[in-house]
Formats: C-alpha cells, structure tokens, sequence
C-alpha cells in the first residue's frame, strides 16, 4: 500500500537521515554528501550552463561514470555546446512547484536529457544526474531506488512539479523546514531534501527485481479516508 509522498518528509527519521547523508564526520560517509557542494556547485555563475570537469566529479559521487568519449564531447565537441545553448535558455533560480518550471522540463531541460541519454553508455540516471548538477533547484536526482518507490511513472518531472504545486506548496514547505531541522546548507535544493529523504529511507533494501519497496511512495495526492467520504 503506498503512502502520501508526505510521509517519509515528515517521518521522525528523516531529519536524522539527513543529517547523517551530509555529516562530514560520522563513521560512515556517503559520497553524495560533496555531489551538490563541490567546486561550490554547478549552478555558479560563469559556469551554469557548461559542463565542467567539477561536474563530472560531482557526478562521479552519485555511483555513474561518464564514458570518456563522452566526457571529452562534453568538455570540449559538439555535444557540450549543443548544451550550453539549451541551458543557456534555463534559468538557475527556477524552482520545481514553481509557475514557470513546467515549460522548462518540458522544452528545454527535456531536450537537454534526451540529448545526453542518445550518447553511448549513458542512460536516464545518469543523464538525470548531469541535468541536476546544473539545475539543481530544477531537475531531482533519480535513481532505480527513488523511481521504485514511486512505483516507475511516467513523466516523472512533471507529476512532481504537480504535486509541489499543490496544496499551496505544502510539500515544499515541509521540505523547507526539514532542511532548516536538519541545519544543512541552504544552498541544498529542496529537490535533493527530497531525493535525500527517500533514497535513505530504501537504499539498504532495494531490490533489482519483486522488490518489497515497489510503488510504496505516491506522486498523487492521497486523502485520508476521513475526506475521500
């Protein structure tokens, strides 16, 4: 049975969760702790709409490797200034939930993905991951673990900028404060909260395959059943 994609938010846990994924001085240290801080981010000026060895790096810290014909297209061939031109047309401060995001994933942000996941070796992960490097505020990091939770939809983006624009934007605002509980850097994303949240909550357990976990976590609105009456 899956929960309201508000619960696991607002678990007892997930403060803790976060603290300990972003804790630069515990016994374990997860590496995607530096992916959005490193070299002060992909999203700075100057650099926001190329691609960057810091990039790769950073991505490097979420578990994917670019191929290297890739990284030097990227670096310095066609591939990285057909993106620069389509991030060119992004702008940094856009947040999903947000009025103007829909037309962004939409148009340019999309072309951008499809672009990196047509490259060899490269499929949605990792294209999603480059993406959210560079927008961050944006584009969520997703993985098999987050997209088994919400069960493998469909338009992913946009069914959740849906759900962050509803309410009033109550998700964003409980991710918000869960950020300020945690005491973690601003600079964090509330899409990465987010991502942050779930992957802990069902990293150690997932499965490739029949895993428990599946379509556990809803993108729609689920009311109690007090409401639904």
């Amino acid at each position: 049975m899956a929960v309201d994609l508000t619960d696991p938010v607002g678990d007892d846990d997930a403060r803790d969760d976060l603290i300990a994924y972003f804790n630069e001085d515990g016994e374990r240290r997860y590496t995607g702790r530096r992916f959005d801080s490193f070299a002060g981010g992909g999203d700075l000026p100057g650099v926001q709409d190329v691609f960057t060895p810091e990039d790769l790096l950073a991505v490097q810290a979420l578990s994917v490797v670019v191929p290297s014909e890739t990284v030097f297209d990227l670096l310095g061939g066609p591939l990285g200034r057909e993106l620069t031109a389509l991030l060119a047309r992004v702008p940094v401060d856009v947040e999903l939930g947000t009025r103007d995001a829909r037309k962004l994933v939409q148009g340019p942000v999309l072309e951008a993905w499809q672009l990196l996941k047509e490259q060899k070796r490269i499929g949605y992960v990792t294209a999603g991951k480059l993406i959210a490097r560079k927008r961050p505020h944006l584009i969520p990091v997703y993985d098999e673990v987050i997209r088994c939770q919400f069960g493998g939809p469909q338009q992913v983006w946009i069914r959740l900028h849906d759900r962050l624009r509803e309410d009033d934007g109550q998700l964003r605002g409980m991710l918000a404060a869960l950020r300020t509980r945690a005491q973690i850097s601003p600079r964090i994303s509330l899409l990465r909260v987010l991502d942050v949240v779930l992957w802990m909550r069902h990293h150690a357990e997932h499965l490739d395959k029949d895993c428990p976990g599946f379509g556990t976590v809803s993108l729609d609105r689920l009311w109690p059943e007090s409401e639904e009456e």
